[in-house]
């Protein structure tokens, strides 16, 4: 049996070793094309390495080809899969180095192409200066260009999570950054009055933060990029990061006859696999960024590009294809991020995505601090809870605030995940001591805030 693996990062290299583990070489062959140079590697690591806070980018490499090999797992980077035909069985691959064309047979494919990251016509120039942040080559080529170039001001167009972390990362090396969004409010995945505390904080950090504002174009002088142009004024920058979000990479699936979900991403079952209009395409498999996933609280099929998830993913397809028994249940939108020392996160449903889904539901807001008031270095955080009108069960959360207020949001995922209640979460037996938490924990008072609110 022959596996082929399209796309050497978290999901597809999952895939790869985990069917490795079950399965050994005289059984199953696993070959894994990659475009780029690099395989298995932590793309949510790069702004802190342009940020200078850890070091790269060996250290955000989990394994190199060589240790995929010892492993008996075939890496070869620089090759594009170019063409898939599922009555043949057969992937068409170009090795960019050679400048050839190959045509590999396979038993089982997995399709771990990722995402692309949005890119507007106004940003496809030729002129250096214009970055995103996707791949590990495009960290490197950042981090070139700041290094070689020294630019003195930053813009960064999308506040989004890669935006405000780019953000940070560009003040950390003394550049004057402005941030560009074209909603009212950065952070469009929480609500608009915990946005308002971000925007807040972004600006106390020095940050020209301009929300509402849409880019227009780039002007360029010498072949370098020179300002940014919006419909609120030209902004003078010496680098520009994009940070408009990411979209399935699935045009070699579609061409290749694989259907697309209701997001544009490749649809799959609770096992990975692929499913089109006849039900399950056999021996396709698909995972990570260029899959769409169902959201446990929704009901809705929607499209979470997370490392998290596609290591999930990986290895869900690859105990199955190895001859074992592995489900993917759905995702709830947790994640967090941080700016400086503020911390952002959310989980479930936010306000505008309730009303979406068709829910009656109420809010509570309530400020509270990360330890006891009395105790040393007890800094402020707030916390926004959505409930179901009817039932009482929590449909989503968001906590903003400093020191320890970001990871507070995993234990109001279980909650979500298990479709508790606000008023069974104010019984929770939580830890408690004043280093670390107020008596009432400030997730237990957002609960019983709710509860009154029901």
């Amino acid at each position: 049996m022959r596996l082929i693996v399209i796309g050497g990062d978290a999901a597809g290299m999952s895939a790869a070793s985990q069917a490795r583990k079950r399965r050994g070489p005289d059984d199953l062959e696993i070959v894994a094309f990659e475009l780029g140079r690099f395989v298995s590697y932590s793309a949510c690591g790069i702004p802190y390495w342009i940020g200078g806070v850890v070091d790269g980018p060996d250290a955000l490499i989990a394994r190199t080809p060589a240790e995929f090999h010892k492993a008996g797992i075939e890496v070869r980077t620089r090759h594009e899969v170019t063409g898939i035909d599922l009555a043949a069985r057969t992937v068409t691959v170009r090795d960019l180095e050679a400048g050839r064309d190959l045509r590999e047979g396979f038993d089982h494919l997995v399709y771990a192409a990722g995402a692309s990251p949005v890119r507007p016509p106004w940003a496809r120039i030729p002129e250096r200066g214009v970055f995103g942040v996707q791949t590990l080559e495009d960290g490197s080529a950042l981090r070139a260009w700041l290094d070689t170039e020294k630019p003195a001001s930053a813009v960064v167009i999308g506040a989004g999570y890669i935006g405000v972390e780019m953000a940070e990362a560009l003040i950390n090396r003394g550049l004057r950054v402005t941030l560009v969004e074209r909603s009212a409010q950065p952070m469009g995945t929480v609500d608009e009055d915990m946005g308002a505390l971000v925007a807040t904080s972004i600006r106390e950090l020095g940050i020209d933060l301009r929300t509402g504002v849409t880019v227009e174009g780039l002007e360029t002088a010498n072949g370098k990029i020179k300002a940014v142009v919006t419909d609120g004024g030209t902004v003078p920058a010496g680098v520009v990061v994009i940070g408009l979000g990411v979209r399935p990479n699935v045009a070699l699936a579609e061409s290749g006859g694989l259907p697309l979900g209701e997001t544009g991403g490749l649809r799959t079952d609770l096992r990975q696999r692929v499913i089109g209009p006849d039900g399950v395409v056999e021996g396709v498999w698909a995972a990570g960024d260029c899959t769409e996933v169902h959201h446990r609280v929704s009901k809705r099929q929607v499209h979470v590009p997370l490392g998290t998830h596609a290591n999930k993913q990986g290895r869900v397809a690859g105990i199955d294809i190895g001859g074992g028994h592995a489900t993917f249940p759905g995702v709830i939108g947790t994640a967090v991020t941080k700016l400086c020392d503020l911390e952002v996160a959310r989980t479930g449903l936010g306000s505008r995505e309730a009303e979406q889904a068709g829910y009656s539901f109420v809010t509570a807001t309530v400020e509270s601090t990360n330890r006891a008031g009395y105790f040393p270095g007890a800094v402020s955080m707030t916390v926004k809870m959505i409930a179901e009108r009817e039932t009482g069960v929590l449909l989503g959360a968001q906590i903003v605030g400093r020191t320890e207020a970001a990871k507070r949001i995993d234990a109001v995922a279980v909650a979500v995940w298990n479709r508790m209640t606000v008023s069974e979460m104010t019984s929770l037996d939580l830890g408690y001591a004043p280093p670390y938490a107020p008596v009432w924990d400030p997730i237990l008072i957002a609960a019983r805030k709710a509860e009154e609110a029901l």
